[in-house]
């Protein structure tokens, strides 16, 4: 089976994780270990006999050496979580095939197109073809291609007795809130080194990724009768956009690119009497993104002296750092993927930053260098989300590759 054919059998389970699920509940959505045990049975049916779901939910297995040599455990692994950035349920993908470089129109009856005026990516892709939604629903390749690739190495491997170490193999839930290696057993899972099949763009590979924290502000205010608010009334919503507007206008997702960080509200809501803005922070420097979360305090202090102590409450959490200082000390396994993917026919290879973080970086940090593969999809966590059949083909190839004794 080749490794589209699985993503199409896999984006049939809803696997939306829920970010205000109490942290003490793993998975955070019971349709993830659904997912889950669909995985474990296929991964017994490709071979991989000790396949299995711990109480969290995470799926582990391996696949032992066939070969005399001393070879490096490697592992491999991607999230079965999807986005809830778009919904995830009642998926309706479609292949367009052999594609010609024009629009798509990806629902005519509610006049959803994707162009590549707005979607340039679509340029690399002619004469392709085109895992594509509907236009009403992400496509979950993140990271359910991962997956699809991911088994299909795994089940060419053995279909075609290639020489390999020992392969060990993990998918784990929750990594779209942060989550995915919080209860991640490294010692039982037994890689000397990992890689997550996580990224994008099938020429490029990962070792560096944002530091990352969230950011809660509580404005307090106080309400009154509007006809009556003077000098009484303190408006929560306005106090919490005065806040807002301190922060640079420039340093948003929408004005920032490469190793650029930034910061960024994704929710408020509220009333006069109270308000909450919710946001992420984002930086490769660790010195940059500790500047950044000083600036926040600052402003917030600012303000409370304004407006009276206690009226802002600003709560800063940090979710994950750069990865980069731990794989820099073990490039060997750099050169192994950039060895596999020109054998496999990838050239001008590019690291490339990663601006948003991999459970790699996490696991990196806890003792498991562990930079993160492609797998080919674009416009991730969007309702234009697609991913190539022959970009996926690539990348599994990459993973037999990479995965192949070594003399």
């Amino acid at each position: 089976m080749r490794a589209y054919e699985r993503l199409l059998n896999y984006v049939k389970y809803d696997t939306t994780s829920y970010e205000n699920a109490p942290e003490s509940v793993c998975p955070s959505t019971e349709s993830q270990k659904v997912f889950a045990g669909y995985l474990v049975n296929e991964m017994k049916s490709v071979g991989i006999a000790d396949a299995r779901m711990d109480e969290y939910g995470y799926v582990y297995g391996s696949i032992p050496s066939n070969c005399g040599s001393r070879q490096p455990v490697i592992g491999l692994i991607s999230h079965m979580d999807t986005s809830s950035s778009a919904s995830g349920a009642n998926i309706h993908p479609h292949i367009v095939k052999n594609y010609d470089g024009g629009s798509i129109v990806l629902n005519a009856e509610k006049h959803i197109v994707m162009s590549p005026e707005e979607y340039g990516v679509l340029g690399d892709c002619k004469g392709m073809d085109l895992i594509v939604t509907d236009g009403t629903t992400l496509l979950g390749a993140d990271d359910k291609a991962g997956i699809a690739e991911i088994m299909t190495a795994a089940e060419t491997l053995q279909k075609q007795n290639i020489p390999h170490g020992k392969i060990v193999v993990a998918f784990t839930p929750d990594e779209e809130i942060g989550r995915g290696t919080d209860r991640f057993n490294i010692k039982n899972f037994g890689a000397d080194f990992a890689y997550t099949v996580d990224g994008g763009d099938v020429r490029h590979y990962e070792y560096e990724n944002f530091n990352a924290a969230s950011a809660k502000l509580t404005v307090n205010g106080v309400c009154t009768h509007p006809g009556d608010g003077k000098n009484k009334m303190k408006n929560a919503i306005l106090f919490g956009m005065e806040f807002n507007s301190m922060l640079p206008p420039a340093e948003t997702p929408a004005h920032t690119e490469g190793r650029d960080g930034f910061y960024h509200l994704l929710h408020m809501e509220g009333c006069e009497e109270k308000a909450v803005l919710k946001y992420i922070i984002r930086d490769h420097s660790k010195e940059k993104f500790e500047a950044r979360k000083a600036y926040m305090k600052r402003a917030a202090d600012y303000l409370n002296a304004k407006y009276g102590s206690g009226t802002f409450e600003l709560d800063i959490k940090d979710s994950y750092y750069n990865m980069k200082p731990v794989i820099e000390q073990h490039m060997e396994i750099i050169s192994r993927v950039e060895k596999a993917m020109l054998k496999c026919g990838i050239k001008n290879l590019t690291p490339t930053p990663i601006r948003g973080g991999t459970d790699g970086a996490m696991l990196s940090l806890k003792g498991l260098p562990c930079p993160n593969l492609p797998t080919g999809g674009c416009n991730y966590h969007s309702r234009f989300e697609f991913i190539p059949v022959q970009a996926m083909d690539k990348v599994t190839d990459i993973l037999v590759a990479l995965a192949k004794e070594q003399q």
